[in-house]
């Protein structure tokens, strides 16, 4: 059974949600603990909503209200929204939030295209493990017992999953993706490996829809360079951190021409320090014997002050 937590805001219309998908048909089947989790996460992650509600939905009818074309989608789900009273004139003037426009050149760099579903296989493939040393990248984690690990694009959960186990029942994996897709396929992950402890998030393209001073660390493999929205993305993403938390940022590195990934899927060393720079991260330290990828570590700037908006 496919249980979503849909969010909504004061006009009615979808503002998040949360996925679970459990055998049975009673919600008390989830654990205790993951379950307070996700209402924690939700409650901050979408503190506008003035309504919850639990049901049953075929994983089909998830959809993200946002678009990186910089213009709101209305919820597609045939339920009506709830109506609220109070003047209809009051509620016309009510300006909509505006979603900020994609960019598709950053500090230099082109953006490149966020990786579709249809290649979810690709995640998994026989030789990753040969290919990125995959294993050697997770032991270098630093994780620990009780930790709430995000995994930012969590894709298909190749990485949520396998952090999961190693945290065990002590700690959480945040498994964060815009694609309702590769969370349907990561949920079908879970509970064919038997793994409880990981909360799907539907997030947007420009934010992650974690809720502040939550997180422990902040996973982002091959990720980062696809953000159509990097400055309020880093920004959610930074608000989420505990104090002492931290962001690490595994991508393939630019300086090596024999790594066989489209240049617009690679990333320089000297662009990721630029750009976390100008985002209020600073260098934390880096793990450089991936064969195939830079690992670099940052941590909140606390000097750090946002550029002034115009």
């Amino acid at each position: 059974m496919t249980v979503d937590f849909r969010f909504r805001d004061s006009r009615g219309e979808l503002a998040g949600v949360l996925e679970f998908k459990k055998s049975g048909n009673r919600l008390n089947n989830l654990k205790p603990k993951i379950l307070v989790i996700a209402m924690v996460v939700a409650l901050c992650a979408f503190p506008s909503t003035n309504s919850i509600l639990a049901a049953s939905y075929p994983a089909q009818d998830i959809s993200d209200n946002d678009s990186d074309s910089g213009a709101e989608q209305k919820d597609n789900q045939s339920e009506e929204a709830p109506k609220l009273s109070g003047s209809g004139a009051d509620d016309k003037k009510k300006k909509k939030k505006k979603i900020p426009r994609p960019v598709e050149v950053y500090m230099g760099r082109r953006v490149a295209q966020t990786m579709h579903f249809a290649g979810a296989e690709w995640l998994i493939r026989d030789e990753r493990e040969r290919e990125e040393r995959c294993s050697l990248m997770l032991a270098n984690l630093g994780l620990k017992p009780g930790q709430t690990i995000c995994d930012m694009g969590c894709g298909n959960g190749f990485y949520a999953i396998q952090i999961a186990k190693m945290l065990g029942d002590s700690g959480t994996v945040i498994g964060v993706d815009v694609q309702p897709e590769m969370l349907t396929l990561m949920r079908e992950r879970m509970e064919k490996e038997v793994v409880e402890n990981i909360i799907p998030i539907l997030g947007s393209y420009h934010d992650p829809r974690l809720p502040p001073n939550s997180v422990d660390l902040v996973l982002m493999v091959d990720v980062y360079h696809e953000f159509s929205h990097p400055e309020p993305m880093l920004a959610g993403i930074r608000k989420s951190l505990k104090p002492g938390g931290r962001i690490v940022l595994v991508e393939y590195r630019t300086e090596d021409k024999s790594v066989p990934i489209k240049p617009d899927h690679k990333m320089a060393k000297v662009q990721m320090e630029k750009e976390m720079k100008a985002n209020g991260f600073e260098f934390d330290s880096e793990f450089d014997r991936l064969p195939w990828q830079h690992m670099v570590f940052y941590r909140i700037d606390e000097d750090w002050k946002p550029k002034a908006t115009k």
